[in-house]
């Protein structure tokens, strides 16, 4: 319940990038624009993560996880309301950024509960023994929903060019309401000897791991950023575009990459289980190589055959990464190491978006080629260093 939960914040946090990055384009705003906008909302949005947590503490579990659902159902709402005043030139110039940077303000401000609830909440629910794979679990979900609200934009373009936007709406009020039924009345402010302990962001033996999946993330909000962009500037003259059109093919490309990464993590790593040491190096090089391909080839069809080759990778890499992240440390402190691994996929969407925009204005393909080479450093670095180190299974 809290992994479907998970599905639908991972969903309607990224579904942005498919929709918002090219209409805003459409409505007047530069590309720096548009960055800065999701850039300043996931900002805010890391910020307010360990605040909800503590709330979360003191008024329970469940009722930040439904809070924080409606919150972004509630947010996205308002941000597609202004993106169509955009669009229809009801707000025009400056207005419209400042209405749009308004409306993602309250985005970061009141939906990043979800996180750090569920992931005490399994903390709670779990076992020292069990807690590795609970937390894997919900980190999973997180990822495969940041990947599903993309490819769930395919499938709804056709009706519009904001109905992605609606999709996500609906599913997280739905996630809202079933959470707000089926789970039950979690605890607050308990403290028994099983909480995990706390860990600071500078221990060294989780400090590698997070600063390794922050360099990663920040060079998927690279590409998550300019995809929609890259997709209308290379194919508007060939395929004439319209919005809906943009808005479709970005989606099918990042449901290619969902299909392959739904495939492998679940009918490959859950069932084998193989090492994260040998998984990692092998994903991350499987990155890099699809988003080479993404600039070497041309026809639409052979980019949505590098990015299978992504999913693959992706799929690979970011479960691993976690897994080696959570099993340096004690059964007892996995909870914490967890949780502080949870900030780096915010924390490098606060960068990787900005950065990606600036190297797009420069030219169309800087931000694939820079991507490709920071999974080319972060492959070498897994196989020639972490791939030798012992794993902590005790």
């Amino acid at each position: 319940m809290i992994a479907l939960a998970s599905i639908a914040m991972g969903a309607g946090m990224t579904i942005n990038f498919v929709v918002v990055a090219p209409l805003a384009r459409r409505a007047g705003l530069t590309e720096m624009e548009v960055a800065g906008i999701l850039t300043l909302s996931t900002l805010i949005y890391a910020f307010m993560i360990p605040k909800w947590g503590r709330l979360a503490n003191r008024v329970g579990r469940k009722r930040v996880m439904v809070f924080s659902l409606f919150a972004m159902a509630l947010t996205n709402m308002a941000f597609l309301f202004a993106l169509n005043a955009a669009l229809t030139g009801v707000v025009t110039g400056l207005s419209t950024f400042f209405l749009l940077v308004f409306v993602r303000f309250w985005f970061g401000l009141l939906s990043p509960g979800l996180q750090p609830a569920s992931m005490a909440a399994i903390t709670d629910a779990t076992t020292p023994q069990n807690r590795a794979a609970g937390l894997g679990m919900l980190g999973a979900a997180m990822s495969i929903g940041s990947i599903l609200g993309p490819a769930g934009a395919a499938a709804l373009a056709p009706f519009g060019a904001l109905a992605p936007l609606w999709g996500s709406i609906i599913f997280c009020a739905i996630c809202g309401v079933i959470l707000g039924y089926a789970l039950p009345a979690t605890r607050t402010g308990v403290k028994t000897t099983m909480r995990p302990k706390s860990l600071n962001a500078r221990d060294p033996r989780v400090a590698p791991h997070l600063i390794f999946l922050f360099i990663y993330f920040v060079a998927i909000g690279m590409i998550q950023q300019t995809l929609g962009w890259f997709i209308e500037d290379r194919y508007k003259d060939v395929m004439h575009l319209t919005e809906e059109a943009i808005v479709l093919y970005t989606g099918i490309a990042f449901a290619c990459l969902a299909v392959t990464m739904v495939f492998i993590q679940f009918g490959y790593v859950q069932p084998r289980k193989p090492d994260p040491r040998k998984m990692l190096p092998v994903g991350l090089a499987l990155v890099a190589i699809g988003y080479i391909i993404v600039n070497l080839v041309q026809p639409y069809w052979a980019m949505c055959l590098a990015f299978l080759v992504i999913g693959s990778g992706a799929a690979l890499a970011v479960p691993a990464a976690n897994a080696l992240g959570s099993l340096s440390v004690s059964r007892e402190e996995q909870g914490s190491a967890a949780a502080l691994l949870s900030a780096a996929p915010p924390a490098g969407f606060i960068f990787g978006p900005i950065l990606g925009a600036g190297l797009y204005q420069l030219a169309h393909y800087i931000p694939f080629y820079v991507a490709a080479a920071v999974m080319a450093v972060l492959a070498t670095y897994a196989f020639t260093v972490t791939r030798h180190r012992p794993l902590n299974l005790t």
